[in-house]
């Protein structure tokens, strides 16, 4: 193909659709490359489905209308965004747009063009992110830019420009472990940089009909890796310009409705509270972003400030594992199109039929012996849904007017669902009350004392001070290496997580991480221990843990129960 002296609107499109299908194409080796062992490890699925977003805007754009198209790309950017990487990368392409949407005049370069969009990209990277850490992605796009702003200075043509600018990024990804000890202790470099070169190699492409770098097996370095890193034998970790790998648990992400004069105010506030923080937008509609360990407080922030949050989005970090990333990519790779949608949770079991009862319950479980057991305690309604599966609003609302009560307790048995299960009551006329149960065994604690007959005020009261009362931890197995507060934690490991306190305890094999666990979280205080055991359990592990249970807490009583959750083999509850 003749190489291109001029970005056209046509160019500028078929760049957008390219580069959207190159991160599809390499998502799943940018998600493996994450170290944190149970990781948010899904930067390519979350910048692929952000591009997704904005090629599906941009479609609705006529074909030949360079504005309306660069509209289309700033707006389905904003909106679109997912995840801190998708975040950063919608900023990206809002400078890209901004700069490209002005008619190009005769005689003016192209090379200008392109390199003062880069110029653009990289200023509106560094503005979203509260406090910039080089050596990610931040710093690949910067030094990308300043290397087309030089070509462009030299009189250098449109290619000539795109490939400075590919030269430098990547030299700048290779260099992000010597900027960042935590990257150099894992031996990784910055996945969101890698994927930021993809752009760079799919304009190559457009430009210049360079062949795109194709997507490899998993070889251990990722599938991006080989072209984006080339010769560096590195996996990557994508710290998303703010230094932030595993002190933070919950992800939070909302759109706000804010002056734009209140938003440094805003910045500030989240930054009392979290990090990882990346704010992009204008005009009064903004798109957030923010790790914390208090999802109450990422969500008050702006209120004080006359800001009203909307499609609130929670994740915990600690409790997505490497096989949902492994059935999102597999979804990536379907010949549906498009990027991965969200795992659908499906409700499992509704109380319309049942008899009438003052206070009926919903809750949200995964395995077929929770949704037994908590039949058995009277659940009317149940929403599958949990670790790396968390119901939406609309779900768990469509079982609350199924249940054949006019009060409903709704138990979200995680604490990502508990921000979505609090807008039901406004949703309903039913009246709605959420008992904010963290964990499978506290939703088992509030049940004990679950009285249908008595009004969801009383049984909301009763159910969260039986909640509250148990402690609870949880195994599951280490996707990855790195490093903790306890420790280095190496793939294959079985590590123990206390709700609320993180990783507690990490070992080679399942029953020594159980016992160092249980070790931690049974008191001399405890009366009752609740067991319940995954799809992935065995009859002689769970022998042993009672037996030691037996042998070191004999006052405690134990019970088990067969939940057959995926993921998690043992989760327990102590009282």
């Amino acid at each position: 193909m003749p190489t291109l002296e001029r970005f056209t609107t046509e160019a500028l499109r078929d760049l957008v659709v390219t580069f959207r299908d190159t991160v599809k194409a390499h998502a799943g080796g940018l998600n493996r490359l994450n170290v944190y062992p149970v990781p948010d490890g899904d930067t390519g699925t979350n910048m692929a489905r952000t591009l997704e977003a904005v090629v599906t805007e941009m479609e609705t754009a006529a074909v030949d209308d360079l504005e309306a198209t660069c509209d289309a790309i700033s707006h389905g950017s904003l909106m679109g965004a997912r995840g801190n990487s998708g975040v950063i990368l919608s900023q990206i392409m809002r400078g890209i747009a901004s700069t490209m949407k002005v008619e190009p005049s005769d005689g003016e370069s192209m090379g200008r063009r392109f390199a003062d969009a880069l110029q653009a990209a990289s200023a509106g990277a560094y503005q979203a992110v509260l406090k910039p850490i080089e050596g990610t992605i931040l710093t690949v796009v910067r030094e990308s830019a300043d290397a087309a702003k030089a070509s462009a200075d030299e009189g250098g043509s449109l290619i000539e420009v795109v490939r400075a600018a590919r030269a430098a990024g990547k030299t700048a990804l290779d260099n992000t472990p010597e900027q960042l000890p935590v990257l150099k202790d894992a031996g990784v470099v910055d996945a969101g940089g890698a994927g930021f070169l993809l752009l760079l190699d799919s304009a190559l492409h457009v430009v210049d009909g360079d062949p795109l770098p194709e997507a490899e097996e998993d070889d251990g370095t990722g599938g991006a890796v080989g072209a984006a890193f080339d010769a560096v034998a590195h996996r990557s970790s994508d710290v998303h310009g703010e230094l932030d790998v595993s002190e933070q648990r919950y992800e939070v992400m909302y759109f706000l409705d804010l002056d734009d004069a209140m938003i440094d105010d805003f910045k500030q506030g989240w930054g009392a509270i979290g990090d990882s923080i990346v704010v992009v937008g204008g005009d009064g509609l903004w798109n957030c972003h923010v790790h914390t360990n208090d999802i109450g407080a990422a969500i008050e922030v702006p209120l004080d400030l006359g800001g009203r949050p909307r499609q609130i989005r929670v994740s915990d970090l600690f409790e997505e594992v490497d096989e949902e990333h492994a059935k999102r990519e597999a979804e990536m790779q379907s010949d549906g199109g498009g990027a991965a949608a969200p795992s659908k949770p499906v409700k499992a079991a509704a109380g319309a039929g049942l008899p009438p009862v003052t206070t009926a319950v919903v809750g949200v479980c995964t395995g077929d012996g929770l949704v037994e057991l908590f039949a058995q305690l009277g659940v009317q309604g149940v929403v599958t849904g949990g670790q790396t599966m968390n119901p939406s609003t609309a779900e768990l609302l469509d079982t609350v007017e199924h249940v054949n009560a006019d009060q409903v307790i709704v138990l979200p048995n995680n604490k990502n669902i508990i921000p979505v299960a609090e807008q039901l009551d406004a949703l309903t006329s039913k009246r709605v009350v959420v008992v904010p149960t963290r964990s499978m065994a506290e939703g088992l604690a509030a049940l004990v004392v679950y009285d249908p007959e008595a009004g969801c005020d009383v049984n909301g009261d009763e159910m969260s001070e039986a909640a509250a009362s148990v402690v609870t931890g949880e195994i599951t197995q280490a996707v990855r290496d790195t490093k903790t507060d306890i420790g280095e934690i190496h793939e294959g490991d079985w590590i123990g997580i206390v709700k609320g306190d993180g990783i507690a305890s990490a070992a080679r094999t399942q029953l020594e991480a159980v016992l160092n666990l249980l070790d931690r979280i049974v008191g001399d205080d405890a009366e009752l221990m609740t067991i319940i055991t995954g799809a992935d359990a065995d009859d002689a592990t769970t022998a042993s843990i009672t037996g030691w249970l037996r042998d070191h807490h004999a006052a405690v009583s134990v019970e088990v129960h067969v939940g057959g959750q995926p993921l998690y083999p043992y989760l327990f509850g102590v009282e």
